[in-house]
């Protein structure tokens, strides 16, 4: 489809590195070696969270961090795993069985990252720093991004907008990623105070890359950690950005998310 050309062009990874359907011995390794490793996701690929769930259960973590969930839905979810699908439907995410392995694939604690919706909303218009519970200064959200980057995630927004709003109005949404991205790795650094290493985060290709996602954030603030990023694309197309690790599955069919601007 029209759209997956255009945003595959832009999200082009910025290092070559291989595709292989599942991790390696010496992957494997790496990963085990490492206090935090990021595995991405495109939400909606079953293939994609079997292979998080794969990970998971392989390294047994300290503790796994979600992007999909808030700390008084992890409460929730922790009492009753199997029984708390009927909220997670409700959430909006993909279909909860995808999940549902990735969450039982061990017994570490859970520590939900999810911005609630009201404040990404306010976020959008308000910007990063009116709404990050963290130290705003720590996790350098008091300055504003380098130009080159801000162009071109502003580049990006506007192709997976199907290019029908303007370019200009794209803005907040650069604010709502990195905000997104600052309390993902605000929840990792708790999680490794409270529960040691490692910690596997469970979030979108898009946090996990190295180049401007969560791992930066983590570099910023406390740049000895040893953190290892895993991406996954579909049929061969990797996705954008720098990661440590690519791995590949076959894509499903989706409707054209065009078709709602037309």
């Amino acid at each position: 489809m029209r759209w997956i050309s255009l945003i595959a062009t832009l999200l082009a990874p910025t290092v070559a590195v291989s595709s292989d359907a599942v991790p390696s011995a010496d992957d494997l390794a790496l990963m085990a070696a490492a206090d935090v490793v990021i595995v991405g996701e495109t939400h909606d690929n079953p293939a994609h969270h079997t292979l998080q769930a794969s990970i998971v259960a392989t390294l047994d973590p300290a503790a796994l961090v979600i992007e999909m969930l808030t700390p008084d839905e992890v409460v929730k979810l922790e009492q009753d795993k199997p029984g708390y699908h009927d909220t997670w439907q409700d959430s909006g995410w993909p279909d909860y069985a995808m999940y549902l392995p990735v969450f039982t694939a061990s017994d570490a604690p859970i520590f939900g990252a999810a911005v609630p919706r009201e404040v990404a909303r306010a976020s959008y218009t308000e910007g990063v720093a009116a709404h990050f519970d963290g130290d705003v200064a720590l996790f350098g959200l008091d300055k504003p991004l380098p130009k080159d980057q801000h162009d071109l995630r502003l580049d990006l927004q506007f192709t997976a907008h199907c290019e029908a709003m303007p370019r200009e109005a794209l803005g907040g949404m650069i604010e709502v990623q990195r905000l997104r991205d600052a309390t993902l790795a605000k929840a990792t650094l708790d999680a490794l105070d409270a529960q040691g290493r490692p910690v596997v985060i469970i979030t979108g290709n898009g946090h996990a890359r190295a180049d401007w996602g969560v791992p930066a954030f983590l570099k910023l603030v406390r740049p000895d950690l040893d953190v290892i990023t895993i991406g996954q694309g579909e049929d061969g197309h990797p996705p954008g950005g720098r990661f440590d690790l690519i791995y590949d599955a076959p894509s499903i069919d989706r409707p054209d998310p065009c078709d709602t601007f037309k």
